[in-house]
């Protein structure tokens, strides 16, 4: 046993918190070399850690450090400064640790040696890192298989493994990246059990905020519930993204909460509140948007937009399936958002020519949804052999555009949005005018917007949703306003946690 008592050969952060098995990461491994066997055979791949980043010309640095995903999708090694390198010929892995001087453990603890690496990561190969050089001249590989290509999310490419000495080898930065993100795509049943477990602890998080933030809070008090108790229950000790508290106007700010905007404004009786939250757990990502009126009570029109959205994100739910496209998908939710819209009195005409003139990217300008895994937007969304990117307006905003198959991820997030420079440029559009209702639109001038956002896993059948939060109108004011309400019914009974788990217990 560790110091901490977590057992060698999992991730942890004790025995109430879910315990990763150091398989995960094995398996990944294993998956690698059988797509790469045909490729390089006689190769070795080789990935870089993440650095701890100082904070500016400072001693310290940027919050706690978090894993470079691919090397943690890989290796799961939570530590920087490190390297990995699988023998595609072989299978063997390897790990490369740094070398750090007496004196660290002064500062941070005992100095780790290379059996600790081993017994804690499953992985019998471990050196430091002035020994890399070394060991893979040793191997007598023909190339090194390197990292580099774009992520389609964020327009940044990824950093290539590099060392002092690697000119001296013959290095291939084209063949690793298209596979292993690829690889990423698919969850395996250790992954789906993370994300289950964080996707839980999240729901939790959401539900406790739901309960209590009030009229009279400020927005940021509400990010301070959902990080507690996150953290608190779940061990998450990071989160997925900046945490997006807007309520009133600031709801229709898609990415609320920034340096800019920080979560700052009182919440007013009255205002409707778009908290867009996840908690990470070892890396694995959870992404859940709730939407509620803060004092717990929906007014007319705050219950006529979120069901509006509620029926698009119920329709995805539906029609969800290996095979089907996921832009159709997005098309699908917008067409019912605006047929309810109608319904509703905001548009006039007909909806397939509400569609086909790009009315719905005016009330939903994002995607419908994104890959989830290791980052909170996953990767793969673009590769090469995929569909392409569409280009309409709304489609273009689209984080993939796959077809869908069982072992991914997603996230549902259909919104609807009174975004002024949007509803101005529609006002002022000689198509888009015709079919708005003026005077009802100023109505929700001021309203903000509603977003409902679901994490679903593909499965052979259609989607499940690992989401457990109130979602009706009805559960959601018997939620906030019954000290009794029934909380077992958004407890995940698939759900495997510690061996003395706190979540779910008082």
């Amino acid at each position: 046993m560790s110091v901490n008592n977590i057992p060698k050969g999992v991730l942890s952060m004790g025995p109430h918190t879910y315990q990763i098995p150091v398989e995960l990461f094995e398996l990944n491994r294993k998956r690698l070399v059988e797509k790469l066997k045909d490729k390089a055979e006689n190769s070795i791949v080789l990935l870089q850690g993440g650095d701890e980043v100082p904070f500016y010309d400072t001693d310290i640095t940027y919050n706690v450090f978090r894993q470079e995903s691919y090397f943690m999708w890989t290796f799961g090694v939570t530590e920087p400064e490190c390297y990995g390198a699988i023998d595609v010929k072989t299978g063997e892995s390897y790990l490369f640790i740094p070398r750090h001087p007496d004196e660290y453990a002064v500062w941070m603890g005992p100095l780790a040696r290379t059996n600790d690496f081993s017994k804690k990561y499953g992985v019998p190969n471990v050196y430091y890192v002035d020994e890399l050089k070394k060991v893979l001249e040793d191997l007598k590989r023909d190339k090194i298989l390197t990292l580099k290509g774009l992520n389609t999310d964020s327009g940044l490419t990824a950093k290539p493994a590099t060392f002092k000495g690697i000119d001296g080898f013959s290095v291939d930065d084209q063949t690793l990246f298209p596979v292993i993100a690829d690889l990423r795509v698919y969850k395996t049943e250790h992954e789906i059990r993370v994300i289950r477990y964080v996707v839980s602890i999240s729901s939790y998080a959401h539900r406790q905020v739901m309960k209590k933030i009030r009229p009279g809070n400020y927005e940021y008090q509400a990010e301070s519930e959902f990080l507690n108790a996150c953290y608190k229950k779940g061990g998450c000790r990071h989160v997925s993204y900046t945490c997006i508290c807007g309520s009133g106007v600031n709801g229709a700010i898609l990415h609320y909460g920034h340096a800019g905007a920080p979560n700052s404004s009182p919440i007013k009786d009255g205002a409707f509140c778009l908290f867009d939250m996840g908690g990470n757990y070892f890396g694995y990502a959870a992404d859940i948007t709730c939407s509620f009126p803060a004092n717990g009570k929906f007014t007319p029109d705050q219950k006529l937009i979120y069901e509006a959205v509620l029926s698009a994100n119920r329709a995805v739910h539906k029609a969800v399936k290996p095979g089907v496209s996921w832009v159709d998908m997005h098309s699908l939710a917008n067409k019912i958002l605006l047929e309810e819209l109608k319904k509703g009195g905001l548009l006039q005409g007909d909806v397939t020519n509400m569609l086909e003139a790009g009315l719905g990217a005016i009330f939903q300008p994002h995607g419908l949804g994104h890959l989830m895994g290791l980052d909170v937007h996953d990767v793969g969304g673009y590769l090469a052999g995929q569909p392409e990117r569409p280009t309409k307006p709304g489609l273009n905003k689209l984080r993939t555009a796959r077809i869908l198959k069982p072992g991914m991820v997603f996230t549902i997030e259909p919104g609807c949005y009174f975004i002024e420079p949007l509803l101005e440029k529609a006002l002022n559009d000689p198509v888009l005018r015709d079919f708005l209702v003026p005077e009802v639109i100023n109505r929700f001038r001021n309203f903000g917007g509603v977003r409902i956002e679901d994490n679903i896993l593909v499965t052979e059948h259609g989607a499940e949703d690992l989401t457990k939060v109130p979602r009706t109108v009805a559960d959601i004011e018997e939620w906030m306003n019954n000290d009794q309400a029934d909380e077992s019914k958004y407890l995940d009974k698939n759900c495997s946690y510690g061996k003395n788990c706190l979540y779910g217990k008082k």
